[in-house]
């Protein structure tokens, strides 16, 4: 096994920037950290391309990397350090190449958009919970926050490992689904939307969810079958959207 010691290594420079959007674009790589994450990655056939085990850890992660002949490579404790994101780091992370289908979204079962969602605690969520309900997928609009954010990955706990996730746009993806006869539902808390309630659970649709302080764009509500609305009984104003797309998409599905 490689052993890097050198905070100043070419290739621990090169993982430090998959930290930020601009550099996990660039390389078309992200980072998943801690040991779930990890595992779940080498369940699915997500393109690992090496993990990264601290010096302290590498005997008790060993049969990560043999079982599965994956490259591993050993790093001091600095170097793992520079590299976390986590408040209590395990000492294990995968750099993985980033995979997105558009074509394996046929909307057979529902289908998640965001519109504009930045939290990344909040994406997380979403996908977790879009896993949960067994929808097909979910669609990252333009304005939102990168599914590979480390805290949007914390959050969504794998999910994204057992979902067919893409940034794409959200307008282009309202008429794919309309020509294939798929209801679109946006979200809104206007005098033209209607009670959640009054849809029935269906196996086919679209659920669009929207900003946590502007929730989803006028104009892509316009373009929406209908829009819908969670009654609320006490004095709360809204729901966080990842609480109210949650309702949403176990109600509606049938």
């Amino acid at each position: 096994m490689e052993r890097i010691e050198s905070t100043q290594n070419k290739q621990v420079k090169e993982w430090k920037k998959l930290l930020t959007r601009k550099g996990r674009k660039k390389q078309n790589r992200y980072l998943v950290e801690g040991l779930h994450l990890v595992e779940e990655a080498m369940k699915s056939d997500a393109e690992i391309d090496v993990l990264v085990i601290r010096e302290d850890k590498v005997t008790d992660y060993a049969y990560l990397y043999e079982e599965r002949e994956i490259d591993a490579v050993e790093v001091t404790e600095e170097i793992s350090s520079m590299l976390s994101d986590a408040v209590t780091e395990q000492g294990v992370l995968a750099v993985i190449k980033s995979q997105e289908s558009p074509e394996s979204l046929r909307g057979d079962k529902p289908v998640l958009m965001l519109d504009e969602v930045q939290d990344p605690g909040n994406l997380g969520t979403l996908i977790r919970t879009a896993d949960a309900a067994g929808f097909e997928g979910v669609i990252i609009g333009k304005g939102s926050v990168d599914l590979f954010n480390p805290k949007a990955l914390r959050s969504a706990q794998g999910s994204h490992f057992h979902l067919s996730i893409i940034h794409d746009d959200i307008e282009t993806w309202i008429s794919v689904f309309k020509d294939r006869g798929i209801p679109v539902y946006g979200t809104a808390l206007d005098e033209r939307a209607v009670s959640y309630r009054s849809i029935e659970p269906q196996e086919k649709f679209a659920l669009i969810v929207g900003n946590e302080g502007n929730g989803v764009n006028p104009q892509i509500l316009e373009q929406t079958d209908e829009n819908l609305y969670i009654p609320i009984k006490g004095q709360a104003e809204s729901l966080n959207v990842a609480i109210a797309a949650s309702i949403l998409m176990f109600s509606l599905y049938h």
